[in-house]
């Protein structure tokens, strides 16, 4: 065992690279694999041909991207599409986001390392797993406790210790652990919470998509003047439930 481990740190140190021990991911109860490259061609060819080409440009992004599997945040049945262009279903009516979504939202929030960052919708925990590896401490909120103890499991299991996850309706944002510099949204309201926007620090940076069916991703940032909005482009989310849900049916 201590061979191994200085075996692991001694690649990471000549390859330049952190590298990852895989979990079991979701629905799996197969043993990790000890192979800390397992389908690291796949995920090079995502990023050279979901991200890059399409105008990603930020290094730590590209490198997370490169370095999270997203192979483990999805069911087995999805296991094999992992790394194709476009969202997977995860259960309970949830899904991943296309991980040019998730590079798109993660950029925009222009993270420099330091941020402590909210997240609404952990899901499957991959773009959790995205921020974490970008900023200081991530605080995250899912209202199915399935899924948050899927994801707990899965960033344990990757050694992430820097995310925080709260059961729970994601419309009110955590105001205890108040303010953030930076809340990503992964499901979609029908207007953007009064909630989220209280707690954002100066200067932070909002991100959500905003739509009852098709919606737009939008970007909001408080100044000393107020709140700054930019429309990104148009996206498809699964629709924000809870208080959201509720305030979108009156």
């Amino acid at each position: 065992m201590a061979l191994g481990r200085w075996l692991r740190s001694w690649l990471a140190a000549v390859m330049g690279v952190q590298l990852l021990f895989p979990g079991p991911g979701q629905g799996s109860e197969s043993p990790p694999s000890p192979n800390p490259y397992e389908r690291q061609a796949e995920r090079d060819r995502m990023v050279q041909n979901q991200l890059l080409s399409r105008g990603i440009q930020h290094h730590a992004v590209l490198d997370a991207m490169r370095q999270i599997p997203r192979h483990w945040f999805v069911p087995d049945s999805e296991k094999d599409a992992a790394y194709e262009d476009r969202p997977l279903p995860i259960g309970f009516g949830q899904t991943i986001s296309q991980p040019y979504i998730v590079a798109f939202m993660t950029e925009a929030l222009q993270l420099q390392g330091t941020e402590k960052v909210l997240e609404i919708g952990t899901g499957s925990g991959y773009q959790t797993a995205i921020l974490a590896r970008l900023v200081r401490q991530v605080f995250t909120i899912e209202i199915v406790e399935s899924l948050a103890k899927q994801a707990e499991a899965t960033l344990k299991a990757l050694g992430i210790d820097n995310v925080t996850i709260r059961i729970g309706d994601g419309y009110q944002g955590w105001p205890e652990e108040a303010p953030f510099d930076a809340i990503l949204v992964t499901a979609a309201p029908d207007h953007i919470p009064q909630p989220l926007l209280d707690q954002l620090a100066a200067g932070g940076r909002l991100i959500l998509p905003v739509g009852k069916f098709l919606q737009d991703l939008i970007l909001v940032q408080k100044t000393d003047q107020g709140f700054e909005q930019k429309v990104l482009l148009p996206v498809a989310f699964v629709p924000l439930t809870g208080e959201a849900q509720k305030q979108r049916a009156q």
